[in-house]
């Protein structure tokens, strides 16, 4: 099933995601469809009343692209794509920022909605990306990878 990977996207970057961008770039004639995940830092408070000013994303770069690579590359291995892009912010990303974006495109819809899903999922579980949440008070807690 391992179609054209050479249009495909792995991007780590502490600039802003570009959904429009990231759609454009996984837009193919061959696809009927496009599934876009899309994690936002969302608006929280924790156990003490803290708000949540940002997300902290700390990453080993050469071992999570290696890792997004290898997720690209189960993905074409299990579903028809088209094309795909995994980009994921580093450094500090403010609530109502995008922090993830998986974008696949496929033949049919239901393929598009699965691979999204699995690679969002898998990226959460096994990726070298960490993230510490950051509250008004000053203090930061870790969180656990699969949240």
């Amino acid at each position: 099933m391992n179609m054209d990977a050479s249009h495909d996207q792995i991007l780590l970057t502490p600039d802003p995601l570009e959904l429009a961008a990231a759609v454009a770039r996984v837009t193919d004639a061959s696809a009927g469809g496009i599934a876009v995940f899309l994690g936002i830092t969302r608006s929280e408070n924790n156990v003490d009343g803290q708000s949540l000013l940002t997300l902290d994303y700390d990453v080993h770069p050469e071992m999570a692209r290696a890792q997004l690579a290898d997720l690209a590359r189960h993905a074409r291995d299990r579903w028809h794509i088209s094309r795909l892009a995994i980009l994921h912010r580093t450094g500090c990303v403010a609530v109502g920022e995008p922090s993830v974006l998986i974008a696949v495109s496929t033949p049919h819809r239901a393929e598009a909605f699965e691979a999204c899903k699995w690679l969002i999922d898998t990226l959460k579980a096994e990726a070298a990306i960490w993230k510490k949440e950051i509250w008004a008070d000053g203090t930061s807690t870790w969180v656990h990878p699969n949240l």
